[in-house]
């Protein structure tokens, strides 16, 4: 016989708001019950529906509805359609900037502490004087069945129509005023004003804007050419499609400038950059290890690959490796020993794996790029069991209004 749970779903509670946690939400209890809590702020009282759960769940999800008692920081939302049941593009459309850091500050630290056993005061620095808005330069949008440009309601499939985002650039307004025979269509405006569509399964009557370029999502051309150009320091770098450039304006040079700071490169020095895409930080360690040093330019995707092969091209200090990252480390394409390795990978970190071959190039300086605290907090463990320390963290708020932060870690080996 089956047995049934009752779902919970819709009930209204009420909840005194605990910490915050990595992922956008703050943590309440309910009946012993662990409850994850979006639009809330820590030391607040608030009303809250339960979003997914039932009598037999260990955890709830749940959106603040009504605030009883607010806390220090909570302001307006500056969109629409932020708050409880719209669109999860934004996590802290509710909070002051100042508090969004601190908050963000918070979840790197805790993350630190809970996962790699790493005490660490890091203090989230914004990367310009802006109020939050109008950042985003590249900006993944859904279609909806009236093809109009939205975003995905949170943890739903359901598209939320924005016209236009307040979080997306500016230049991006005039995409979400059209209506796109497409599936997916991703808006980018580069550092030097182009601007290019990148569209999903495109159909007839795409809308007719001032674009350098349409391609579809394989990065082949429909009209125009398929990248655009971006500038940090005065040097150009090509991207093409859908490839991975930063999404804040101010966010490549900031980080090019904390990677080049920790990793402190000598004349003549060996350098490796793990997960290179485009070239960004492969150009700049380049330029400062010389004609005497040599940069392993590493990167997977063949886009990417292509693109660092023109960006890099007046650098012949760099060896580009068109190899995955384990794969390159494993067969001897990075030199070895390494003086300096910068890694930047995906989300889900460099693992374990990856860590103790990179350990295997006795780099002096190992400085890791990191878009996830938790991802970064598991690498930093498995580097300190090979023996390396934290010996400098940096963390940057390029992506305001949501829970996500970049940090910039550097590791030196363990002073015996």
């Amino acid at each position: 016989m089956a047995v049934t749970t009752e779902s919970l779903v819709g009930q209204l509670v009420d909840l005194e708001i605990g910490a915050v946690a990595h992922g956008g939400h703050c943590v309440a209890r309910h009946e012993g019950r662990v409850v994850f809590v979006r639009h809330a702020l820590p030391g607040e009282l608030v009303r809250a529906r339960i979003t997914e759960g039932d009598a037999g769940s260990s955890y709830l999800r749940a959106d603040a509805v009504e605030i009883l008692w607010p806390a220090p920081g909570r302001v307006d939302p500056r969109c629409p359609v932020s708050g409880p049941g719209g669109c999860g593009g934004c996590d802290f459309q509710h909070v002051d900037l100042a508090t969004q850091r601190d908050l963000m500050s918070d979840v790197v630290r805790e993350q630190l502490r809970r996962l790699a056993g790493i005490e660490y005061d890091v203090l989230v620095e914004p990367v310009d004087a802006g109020d939050g808005l109008g950042w985003r330069t590249r900006v993944d949008f859904s279609v909806d069945a009236d093809r109009r440009l939205g975003l995905r309601r949170h943890r739903s499939h359901a598209v939320i129509p924005v016209d236009p985002c307040p979080i997306a650039h500016r230049a991006l307004d005039d995409f979400t005023e059209n209506r796109w025979a497409a599936e997916r269509v991703e808006a980018v405006v580069s550092s030097r004003g182009e601007r290019l569509a990148v569209v999903e399964s495109p159909g007839a009557g795409l809308p007719r804007l001032d674009l350098v370029g349409v391609v579809d999502g394989r990065g082949r051309r429909i009209g125009g050419r398929a990248y655009v150009r971006e500038q940090v320091h005065g040097r150009e770098f090509r991207v093409t499609g859908k490839g991975f450039w930063q999404v804040h304006p101010a966010a490549a040079t900031v980080l090019t400038d904390a990677v080049l700071g920790f990793a402190a490169i000598e004349p003549g020095e060996r350098v490796a950059d793990l997960y290179a895409g485009v070239g960004l930080f492969s150009a700049f360690l380049a330029v400062a290890t010389g004609t005497t040093g040599l940069v392993s330019s590493v990167e997977s995707n063949q886009r990417a690959a292509r693109d660092a092969r023109r960006n890099l091209h007046d650098l012949a200090q760099v060896r580009l490796v068109h190899a995955p990252v384990e794969a390159a480390l494993k067969r001897g394409l990075v030199e070895s020993p390494c003086d300096v390795v910068v890694l930047d990978p995906p989300r889900a970190g460099a693992r374990s794996r990856i860590v103790r071959a990179i350990a295997t190039l006795d780099p002096s300086r190992v400085v890791y790029v990191a878009c996830d605290p938790a991802a970064l907090a598991r690498d930093l463990a498995t580097f300190a069991n090979e023996g390396y320390e934290l010996a400098g963290l940096r963390a940057f708020d390029v992506f305001p209004m949501t829970a996500h932060v970049e940090c910039v870690a550097l590791l030196v080996p363990r002073r015996s």
